[in-house]
């Protein structure tokens, strides 16, 4: 079976999506970890202006996040993608005359 190029990108994808969980999951342990410890409220610790001591890890969840949406939009539209051409390749088979 040969996989295309459409299916190893979104392969591609998917892996990224998973390392970036993994790596944001890790993170969120940590920064959690780090308020108990602190003793400090959930809203003045995950505020990164209230937080200096931990903002620049709390604005990487930020993009962490971001990026896990922005890749699961493009796994999303090539689902689209392929479920429309299933459709398409279905009525195609649909419209053919039988012999």
């Amino acid at each position: 079976m040969e996989i295309s190029a459409s299916d190893r990108d979104l392969i591609g994808v998917m892996r990224r999506y998973f390392a970036v969980q993994a790596e944001l999951e890790s993170l969120k342990a940590q920064l959690e970890a780090a308020r108990q410890a602190a003793g400090e409220a959930i809203g003045v610790f995950y505020d990164h202006r209230q937080n200096a001591e931990h903002a620049a890890d709390l604005q990487r969840s930020h993009r962490l996040r971001e990026e896990m949406a922005s890749l699961m939009q493009h796994a999303e539209a090539w689902g689209r993608a392929a479920s429309g051409a299933d459709d398409h390749d279905r009525s195609a088979a649909e419209a053919e005359p039988e012999e």
